[in-house]
């Protein structure tokens, strides 16, 4: 049951970095899409060589997000923990 929720939560982060958070920072910093940013290493007509560093910004943030909430979670977790142990459950 964890797994299915994890996946999903995955998915929703990764569809709000994506599709929402993403966007907005391309508008800011006067861009378009982050996870087309790369730097050209070998410019071969048939086989270039690129570094997405894009892509990567794009996967920290969603890195990034996710734990945080799991941060967040773990900490309510505990701090319900412990009011139930000082009611003595």
């Amino acid at each position: 049951m964890g797994l299915l929720l994890g996946g999903a939560f995955g998915k929703i982060v990764t569809s709000l970095v994506n599709d929402i958070i993403m966007p907005l920072v391309g508008v800011v910093t006067g861009g378009g899409s982050f996870a087309s940013l790369n730097i050209l290493l070998r410019p071969d007509p048939t086989n270039p060589l690129t570094l997405n560093y894009g892509s990567f910004i794009q996967t920290t943030i969603d890195f990034l997000i996710i734990a945080m909430s799991i941060f967040v979670a773990i900490k309510a977790i505990n701090k319900f923990s412990k009011k139930q142990e000082a009611r003595g459950y």
